[in-house]
Order: C-alpha cells, then sequence, then structure tokens
C-alpha cells in the first residue's frame, strides 16, 4: 500500500482541468487521525480525566501513520482492493461516455480521453487515500463508543476541525448514532475545538 498526497478534487472536461480546492485530498488529516487513535486508545477509569502531551499533536510521518493503520484497520488490503475496481470502474465509464458523446466534435472527444487518462493515477491515489481515511476514522469511532469517551478537546486548526467534524458524521451514522457538538472556544487565549458527545440516538 502506498500513502501520498496528490491534490484536491479534479474536474476534468474537453476544454481542461481544474481542481476544486473545497474538496482536498483527504491525506493531509490521516497524520491527525492516527495520532488521535493512539492518544485515545488505551484503558480508562471512570470519571477520570485524561490530558494528552503537547507531542501526542505532533502529526505522524508516513511511515508512522502506515504502522498505526496496519495495526488498527487489518482489513486495509481488501478495502483498497474494492476501492482500485471501484474507480477504475468510474475512470473506464468515463472514458466510454466520451467516447460515445453526442455533443463533442472528434478533437474534442479527443482531448478529452487524453485528459482522463493523464489524471487516472491522480484520481486511483485520491481514492485510495479517502478510503484509509474512512477506516481510520470508523477505528476512532469505535473507540469514542467502545470506552465512552464523553468529550475530545484539541488545539484550533482546519485539520482539527475537519477531523473531528467527520467523526461526529461517522458517529451519527452508527448502527446506534451518537450525538454530538462541535464547537471552537477561547480560554486564556488559545483557541480550542471540542467534540462532546451529547447521547446516543436510539
Amino acid at each position: 500500500m502506498i500513502l501520498e498526497y496528490v491534490g484536491p478534487k479534479p474536474i476534468i472536461s474537453h476544454s481542461g482541468i481544474e481542481f476544486d480546492k473545497n474538496k482536498e485530498d483527504k491525506y493531509i488529516y490521516l497524520g491527525i487521525v492516527s495520532r488521535l487513535i493512539e492518544a485515545l486508545d488505551h484503558p480508562y477509569i471512570e470519571d477520570k480525566k485524561y490530558t494528552c502531551q503537547e507531542s501526542d499533536y505532533i502529526v505522524a510521518t508516513k511511515e508512522e501513520v502506515l504502522d498505526i493503520l496496519k495495526k488498527y484497520c487489518p482489513n486495509i488490503n481488501q478495502l483498497l482492493d474494492k476501492t482500485n475496481y471501484t474507480i477504475e470502474e468510474e475512470i473506464q465509464h468515463n472514458l466510454k461516455r466520451a467516447h460515445e458523446s453526442t455533443v463533442l466534435n472528434s478533437i474534442e472527444k479527443e482531448v478529452l480521453v487524453k485528459n482522463i487518462e493523464m489524471m487516472h493515477n491522480y484520481m486511483l491515489q485520491r481514492a485510495v487515500n479517502k478510503s484509509v481515511y474512512y477506516c481510520a476514522m470508523k477505528v476512532l469511532a469505535d473507540i469514542v463508543q467502545g470506552d465512552h469517551i464523553n468529550h475530545i478537546q484539541t488545539p484550533f486548526s482546519q485539520g482539527y476541525m475537519h477531523v473531528l467534524h467527520s467523526l461526529q458524521g461517522t458517529l451519527l451514522k452508527e448502527k446506534a448514532p451518537v450525538d454530538t457538538k462541535l464547537e471552537v472556544y477561547e480560554e486564556k487565549k488559545v483557541l480550542y475545538v471540542r467534540l462532546q458527545v451529547v447521547n446516543i440516538l436510539l
């Protein structure tokens, strides 16, 4: 398995390739998710408050991310095989549509086909990164539920905000949905983001 950054979501057309910067590659969040998994996965004593050391907030390296994910996502190879198959099917479908288009002329068709082919590996890698991210997010959600964690507080950053927002969505989609509240607040002139578990929705 290879994890590497490729970039935002590509928008491919017969006139060129643009990138949607609002849909960033999930790779950039994998280090944060991995660190949170490690920081939260330990035995808990009821009513005791646990605080992570500053070093726990340092984003993991690519090698550390891989080690953590292999430990917590044992089915990751099957997941990636399924992801590759699905994206390959999507790419082939898009190529077929480009060849059969009744709107584009022959030159436009050729350009569109070449643009799709040129972005083939890019789209595959983005899909791999996304699948790994959501696999890790499921692990994080299981830890929160299994250990009855009532809140997670981190330093404020776009990365932590994104990851905790994803965790909020993942918890809501569980078989026993978990309602949470995500907020940013200031304490002693320092910004924090907190995900508070409100209740389990039955």
